[in-house]
């Protein structure tokens, strides 16, 4: 039997993710909306959501460090779905083609374990996946060598047999650090040429 897999990334490989899709529809001065942005809402005040974080308490304690903004804080609890932009969905279809030819695919994500399964409701493409890894419910993130070390031993990977795809370098290095076959994403059609390539597809 071949030992062949695929573990997937899911923000901004399979959905566009981005908090400004939220927030340029509260903050319309463009400057206002890059200081928020840059200083109150920021990549690392979320990946504590992502590390296991309860959303109720990020909120808390940002609202307190920024109270003039607490409302605006609290939008991104209350309205994170509108953070979710479009499918890409030549991903989808390559999930599709691979499940479809007994390749067996998992998924590996910086995600909240609050927000994980209402989207997952919204997202039939998730149930293509034969198990997921969540960091915000293993309390440990991207690009944690401890977190590849879960996928592998969970699902049984053979690292040199298994493409790991991301959007983020530094991830894709770190898999690649635990020997597995590191592709950084920018399109669906580089990603397709690939799995070609390394005879998965």
């Amino acid at each position: 039997m071949s030992s062949k897999a695929v573990l997937f990334d899911i923000g901004n490989v399979f959905v566009h993710w981005d908090p400004r899709l939220l927030y340029q529809k509260l903050i319309p001065e463009s400057d206002a909306l890059e200081a928020f942005l840059r200083d109150v809402v920021t990549l690392e005040w979320h990946t504590e959501h992502d590390r296991g974080r309860p959303f109720a308490e990020g909120v808390r304690i940002l609202s307190e460090q920024h109270p003039e903004h607490a409302d605006l804080i609290r939008a991104f609890d209350e309205r994170w779905e509108e953070t979710i932009g479009d499918l890409i969905h030549g991903t989808i279809d390559i999930l599709e083609r691979l499940t479809d030819a007994g390749v067996p695919c998992y998924g590996l994500t910086n995600f909240s374990h609050e927000k994980w399964p209402p989207f997952c409701a919204q997202n039939d493409f998730t149930k293509h996946f034969k198990g997921v890894v969540v960091s915000g419910e293993e309390k440990l993130v991207k690009p944690d060598p401890r977190i590849f070390e879960v996928a592998i031993s969970r699902y049984g990977l053979q690292p040199d047999a298994t493409v790991y795809i991301d959007d983020r370098i530094d991830n894709v290095r770190a898999a690649e650090d635990q020997g597995m076959l590191g592709h950084h994403f920018t399109a669906p059609g580089h990603l397709e040429a690939d799995l070609k390539a390394r005879g998965y597809l």
